[in-house]
Parts: C-alpha cells; structure tokens; sequence
C-alpha cells in the first residue's frame, strides 16, 4: 500500500510515517518513481509505534525497542527491551515526582499572592477588585 492508505487506515499523517521512516522505526519499498509502498503488517506496526509513544517513549528508545517485536525469541533482545521499558517506567516517574513538586511550589505561591489580595482588599483606601 501507498503512504495515504497507511496514512489512512491508521489514522497517522504521513509526515509522521515518513519521520518513522528516517528514524528506522518503519520500512517500506520504493518503486520505480520513488514512491512508498508498505506491506500489510505496517499498519500493525504504526499502531505499536503510536503506542510506544502513547507511553512517553522516543524514537531513539522505540528504535530500541522494536527489535522485540521481530525478534520475540531472542533472550538477550526481550531482555533489553524489559530494561529500556523499566528504566522509561522510571524516568516517568522522576519527572511525576519533579511535577508535583513544582506545583505545590506554586500551590505556595497561590496562596501567598491569595492571602495579599485579601490583605489590599481590605487595607484602608482600597478598590475592591474581582477575585
């Protein structure tokens, strides 16, 4: 199939496909004019590309990854992949630690500039303002 059909029946633009392409995480044969065409399977494999990313992976740790997928009997690669996926799984959960911090660090200064407004709304000569 051509690019807009994979496009198509994966709901995935074909910027997207063709950047999949120069990343290695998709193949596809050319024909005489240059243009794609993909087999059958491609649509399996965008739908774990999109899931792959779905999860917070990039494309360089997708690139590793995906040998898995072709390979599902080699130890050494499910091995890797377990690996890269957990060391993902953890770095996710740094940046969720990182995340919440900076908001109760603006929860802090909500408050704060909350606790000001009140203090100027009721201080003598003031103009009541809209909250």
């Amino acid at each position: 199939m051509r690019i807009g059909e994979l496009s198509r029946r994966t709901g995935v633009s074909p910027r997207s496909l063709r950047y999949y392409e120069a990343q290695g995480l998709l193949t596809s044969a050319r024909s005489g004019a240059g243009q794609r065409h993909y087999p059958d399977a491609a649509v399996q494999r965008v739908s774990l590309i999109r899931q792959l990313f779905d999860a917070g992976m990039s494309s360089r740790v997708i690139a590793t990854v995906l040998p898995c997928v072709e390979t599902p009997a080699d130890p050494d690669t499910v091995q890797l992949a377990f690996a890269v996926m957990t060391r993902e799984r953890d770095r996710i959960d740094a940046d969720i630690v990182r995340l919440v911090e900076t908001r109760d660090a603006l929860d802090a200064l909500i408050e704060a500039n909350t606790r000001h407004r009140a203090e100027l709304s009721t201080a003598p000569g003031s103009v009541a303002r809209p909250a």
